[in-house]
């Protein structure tokens, strides 16, 4: 199946909740008026694209509409298919990789959002591509965190660097960086806690991991990846504003695509925080962590509007 194929099989919870209610108010209506415009917000607002994108989005409709002297409704599924992809950037969001090995990628989020599994995922894929990768169990605080991580490590075939429960994060991370560097590692994958109700404790001891990796590796980390749960919808937008100001997140990993109503999120983050959706979560297969294609994405959302093609 083509990535495009996987994103529309993906979204269709999102397509039916944003794209069917589109086709139905463009079927309906017989001109661009207010009434329309504030039926649009109101659909962007309920696939949880955000008040301030959607009111973006719809302002910028407004401006294209009375510049190009629009009257037909039908066209606003192709405009809105091009906004998108505008939003989220027309060129692929690549991971980022130190000049030389090892490069260090922090991965960061909530408990629950996938943050253990998308590193399986990215370790089983990295592995598969020739390079040598160790995993740091640095969430110490949840029991079954580092079980979780060694079943994962098994499957990638990548080498494990854990402690006892309770242990320091920071000092599995050091311990890590250090088998990376004897073992001529090409990845270190840092897993962390995700203790949001002690938001304080969680950010300093993320500051403290941070200093670590920079300390001991110039440059480092290379990445650091916020994994949040799609269907979390809006909330994932607050936890893209905490873990950014903690950890100065460079990418996000959106794990749950294919079983939420609420994927506009995606344009809601790119649009409000200038973070790139650099992977995303499109099933519960070993393959199903794809490469984010914002112009797919967008695509694949619209498919059955503006122009229902397999690519």
């Amino acid at each position: 199946m083509s990535l495009f194929s996987k994103l529309k099989e993906g979204l269709n919870k999102t397509r039916q909740n944003l794209t069917q209610r589109l086709g139905t108010l463009l079927a309906a209506s017989s001109r661009l008026d207010d009434d329309f415009f504030d039926e649009l917000e109101e659909i962007l607002l309920t696939a949880d694209v955000g008040a301030k994108t959607s009111l973006e989005l719809v302002e910028r409709l407004r401006q294209e509409v009375k510049a190009r002297k629009i009257t037909d409704p039908a066209a606003v599924g192709t405009f809105l298919q091009e906004e998108v992809t505008r939003l989220l950037g027309e060129e692929v969001p690549r991971l980022s990789w130190a000049p030389s090995p090892p490069t260090v990628i922090l991965v960061v989020g909530v408990n629950g959002a996938g943050k253990t599994t998308t590193i399986g995922k990215l370790a089983y894929q990295l592995g598969r591509e020739g390079k040598k990768v160790i995993l740091a169990a640095a969430d110490t605080f949840r029991a079954a965190a580092g079980e979780q991580l060694a079943i994962w490590a098994g499957r990638a075939g990548a080498s494990l660097i854990r402690h006892q429960a309770g242990a320091d994060p920071a000092a599995v991370v050091y311990d890590a960086l250090q088998s990376a560097r004897n073992r001529r590692a090409d990845v270190v994958l840092v897993d962390t806690a995700g203790r949001l109700q002690t938001k304080v404790n969680l950010m300093e001891e993320l500051k403290k991991i941070r200093r670590v990796i920079e300390r001991e590796l110039p440059g480092a980390p290379h990445e650091v990846l916020l994994v949040l749960d799609a269907t979390t919808g809006q909330n994932a937008l607050s936890q893209a504003r905490l873990f950014s100001e903690a950890a100065g997140v460079t990418g996000i990993v959106l794990t749950k695509l294919d079983g939420t109503a609420k994927g506009g999120v995606v344009l809601a983050i790119a649009a409000e925080m200038g973070i790139p959706v650099k992977l995303v979560g499109l099933g519960e297969g070993l393959d199903d962590l794809k490469e984010f294609q914002p112009r797919d994405f967008a695509a694949a959302l619209f498919s059955g509007l503006a122009g229902d093609k397999e690519e």
